[in-house]
């Protein structure tokens, strides 16, 4: 049984690799990878989301935060608004053309699944699944201060 400490590095190898490999090839659509993992998380905020959440979230400075967005609505692709119940507070959307680059990146996005993914069967990738699903429980329970799941402690 391989101890934690390869596991961990070939893990974060794998990382490390598909950004860069990601990276690249989104770099041929026009964008980048931090920017399309900021617009695809505000696609999924439907009511748009503050500068604050999107920090928090990616554990991001606010000023690194501020600095992409301004990018990305200098560039068209989301828009600021005041908040509905609180008017010092701007919620961060999508535009038109923020869905149009997530939708240009999408063939990328696919080709890059079906390249990494596609080498396992389905029985790999649900056990896959499974095992990432147990790996997000114990860091969430890290990042959130509590304890983590039950553990294997011959690890």
């Amino acid at each position: 049984m391989p101890d934690s400490t390869s596991l961990v590095d070939a893990f974060g190898r794998l990382v490390v690799r598909l950004r860069r490999i990601a990276d690249a090839q989104l770099a041929e659509q026009g964008v980048s990878l931090a920017r399309m993992k900021l617009l695809m998380y505000l696609r999924c905020e439907e009511s748009g989301a503050r500068a604050a959440d999107i920090a928090s979230f990616f554990g991001h400075s606010p000023r690194t935060v501020s600095e992409a967005i301004e990018g990305l609505e200098r560039d068209g692709l989301i828009r600021r608004s005041p908040d509905r119940t609180d008017g010092r507070v701007k919620r961060i959307s999508l535009t038109e053309a923020g869905e149009a680059a997530i939708a240009s990146a999408e063939p990328v996005r696919l080709r890059l699944n079906r390249a990494i993914f596609g080498v396992l069967d389905e029985g790999e990738r649900a056990a896959l699944r499974d095992m990432l699903a147990k790996l997000e429980a114990a860091a969430h329970a890290l990042d959130h201060k509590e304890d983590p799941p039950a553990s294997d402690d011959r690890f």
